[in-house]
């Protein structure tokens, strides 16, 4: 990669790095040529790296939700599918390749236009409505495999077969992080999701990129607070077993899990000093707190989820995942499209708050916020009288907000009944190859040697979607 700026130009807490990163960072300064240097004399993995070109987004934030909403009842609004409800079409079911007689199905929710833009957006998300002017709707996503396990898995990796290295991985590899204190790459997952932990894992990509999954609740991290003990005790032994650990990795210099290891003891040391500053929210504003839905005291919900999404961003963790729900009672409405209420209103208001405080904060124009799930729903049924949709991977959508992205605008088109893509197709590496472009990156030249090929997130596929750039 070639020099250039750092990566996060926020002032943190006191310290080595952040001193060097506020009182040099300039193009010309100390700062910038330190990563480079770190990376080309193989210094620490996690030390930050330019990107291949200046980044429009310095953090991300993924917001997952788990089962696959359906794309004709929240941003895809299809007035023919309402007056054509109860009409065949022929289609395939969720595992069987043969066309068969189906019958479509209208919305059960009323749609609207929100915002100066007129973007359409369903009753299920009023606070996102109305936040319609910062989103830009991708309507044309679609992807290869119909189940939940592959599907997640895809959106996550870009692979739907073989695990491979996650979106945040691939990111911090590529850029590192500004923060040692915390993990580059953070998971709120309340449940764990299809695929579990493969999704922000960072397979063959060296370990210290996997993600690290937080559990809200009382303990995020288990362990974190340490006994009393005497400072000057502890910090003797912990410079005593840094010794005796560089002294042994020095004499196994490929042992990249051993390295990784002895990496994770210096970010839980960090973590320790810095983590519980991240979780305690009793400084935050009556106002802030209830723009969220947040009550004090509650440090669980997906409303305290977000806000902490905002904190670890602040603090300069490079990507952060909320996944909502896990691999059961989520988005998978088989049964009734009806579900759909209560899972909404579980995130509208709190994805909304999160994208007006990273606003007023001027976090938004260095984050993106990417909104999405792993395939979306048919719009027919088996009978005229079904209330609920299967899988469906050949179109539907998710939303971006944020740096470098055109606010207010639909991007694709689908076909009357939202079956199949009509114009503007966005495969999942696509999606991808959006996301690290934003981020100043390549897709196609942040590559990993392993096993005698080079591997990138996107494989040998991948456009970006310049369209919805601003």
């Amino acid at each position: 990669m070639k020099n250039g700026q750092s990566t996060m130009d926020r002032a943190h807490l006191p310290g080595r790095r952040a001193f060097l990163k506020c009182c040099a960072g300039g193009p010309l300064g100390l700062y910038p040529a330190l990563a480079l240097a770190a990376r080309l004399h193989q210094g620490h993995p996690l030390a930050p790296r330019p990107g291949h070109f200046p980044p429009r987004a310095k953090n991300l934030i993924v917001i997952f939700l788990t089962g696959g909403f359906s794309h004709v009842d929240t941003f895809d609004h299809k007035p023919r599918l309402q007056a054509d409800h109860g009409k065949k079409v022929f289609a395939r079911e969720l595992r069987d390749a043969t066309d068969k007689p189906f019958y479509l199905i209208r919305s059960p929710f009323t749609f609207s236009r929100r915002g100066q833009s007129g973007l359409v957006v369903s009753e299920l998300f009023p606070h996102l409505g109305a936040l319609a002017d910062d989103l830009c709707v991708i309507r044309t996503l679609h992807t290869d495999i119909l189940e939940h396990f592959q599907a997640t898995l895809a959106m996550h990796t870009g692979s739907a077969t073989v695990p491979m290295p996650s979106l945040g991985s691939w990111l911090s590899y590529g850029l590192g992080t500004c923060n040692r204190n915390l993990p580059p790459y953070v998971v709120l997952a309340e449940h764990m999701p299809y695929a579990g932990a493969q999704n922000w894992d960072s397979s063959f990509l060296p370990p210290q990129h996997q993600g690290v999954r937080l559990l809200p609740g009382d303990e995020p991290i288990p362990d974190l607070r340490p006994g009393t003990r005497s400072v000057k005790l502890q910090e003797l032994e912990q410079m005593m077993l840094r010794d005796v650990n560089e002294f042994h990795a020095r004499e196994r210099p490929h042992d990249l899990d051993l390295r990784a290891r002895s990496d994770s003891f210096e970010t839980a040391r960090g973590m320790m000093r810095e983590a519980p500053a991240v979780f305690d929210v009793s400084g935050e504003s009556d106002d802030t707190l209830r723009m969220y839905g947040l009550r004090r005291g509650d440090n669980k919900s997906f409303a305290w989820q977000c806000l902490m999404a905002r904190r670890l961003v602040e603090r300069g963790v490079r990507v952060v995942e909320l996944i909502d729900t896990g691999s059961g009672n989520n988005w998978d409405a088989h049964g009734d499209m009806q579900d759909h209420r209560g899972k909404a209103l579980r995130v509208d208001r709190a994805v909304a708050a999160l994208i007006k405080d990273l606003k007023q904060r001027g976090l938004l124009g260095e984050t993106l916020l990417a909104g999405c799930t792993e395939f979306g729903r048919t719009p027919w049924g088996a009978t005229p009288h079904d209330r609920g949709r299967n899988h469906h991977a050949r179109a539907f959508t998710c939303f971006l907000t944020g740096a470098g992205v055109k606010g207010g605008t639909a991007y694709g088109r689908t076909d009357d009944y939202g079956i199949d893509v009509v114009s503007g197709p966005c495969h999942v590496h696509d999606l991808h190859a959006t996301i690290l472009h934003l981020m100043g990156i390549d897709h196609k030249k942040l590559t990993y040697r392993y096993a005698g090929r080079d591997f990138r997130l996107t494989d040998v596929h991948g456009n970006v979607l310049h369209a919805i750039l601003t």
